[in-house]
């Protein structure tokens, strides 16, 4: 674990702006081939899991609107950072909900494991950003069937559909 202050700065990348620059030194300890997942400890107050994005010998973290919001920090900020190497299954926390319904569903757990960690992440993101544990569940549900349905083929655009879909029979029962 390491702890080090870095200050907010903005660049001008599509939708991702800010970030966090990390030096050389640093980067390399939490960098193992392509492996770059941290756990990312913001100002004491905000867990974000992300992974290092390569930049000249060093890295940068990107930090997001909620977290800066949460943070109420905008660029120029002096940011405490605290990195802890993330080595856990899937580079984020698993939603319980969707480790249940993988480990009874056989077809849908062997489609999400064939798709790449990235995606795989998405996945596991859409699930665990909401809070409600029938919310949680209906999107499970719409993600194994949307995945057994494309044969592990993930499109986005159907899968909110899908989500959608799930979401309208969540409120008919």
């Amino acid at each position: 674990m390491v702890t080090f202050t870095t200050t907010l700065e903005q660049l001008h990348y599509g939708h991702w702006s800010y970030h966090l620059p990390v030096n050389p030194e640093i980067t390399a300890q939490f960098t193992d081939g392509n492996n770059r997942r941290v756990k990312c400890i913001l100002n004491n107050k905000v867990t974000i899991n992300t992974a290092l994005m390569p930049v000249n010998e060093g890295s940068y973290i990107l930090i997001n609107q909620k977290a800066r919001t949460e943070l109420n920090i905008s660029e120029g900020d002096e940011i405490e950072v605290t990195l802890e190497k993330d080595n856990s299954e899937y580079g984020m926390p698993m939603p319980e909900s969707f480790r249940v319904l993988l480990d009874q569903d056989e077809i849908g757990a062997k489609l999400f494991h064939s798709l790449t960690p990235g995606k795989q992440r998405n996945l596991i993101y859409i699930v665990g950003k909401v809070k409600s544990v029938d919310s949680q569940l209906n999107k499970c549900l719409a993600i194994i069937d949307h995945l057994t349905e494309t044969n592990g083929k993930l499109d986005f655009k159907a899968l909110n559909v899908k989500i959608k879909e799930y979401n309208q029979r969540g409120k008919m029962l």
